[in-house]
């Protein structure tokens, strides 16, 4: 099942809309995505959050 819940980066404010209804920034998927031990885009994932610097997956 596909959740529609998002989550604001900036002020943690929990939506379901595309921004932020609290300060109008883009919210992204609060789910993580579905784990796999075969993963083969796992380490393009981690990579790019470590370049990015953020703790937050990306979905």
């Amino acid at each position: 099942m596909k959740t529609s819940l998002r989550k604001c980066l900036k002020c943690q404010e929990y939506t379901l809309e595309e921004s932020c209804p609290r300060c109008g920034s883009m919210s992204v998927i609060a789910t993580p995505p579905k784990f796999s031990p075969e993963d083969k885009y796992g380490n393009y994932r981690r990579r790019l959050r470590k370049e990015r610097g953020d703790g937050y997956g990306v979905h």
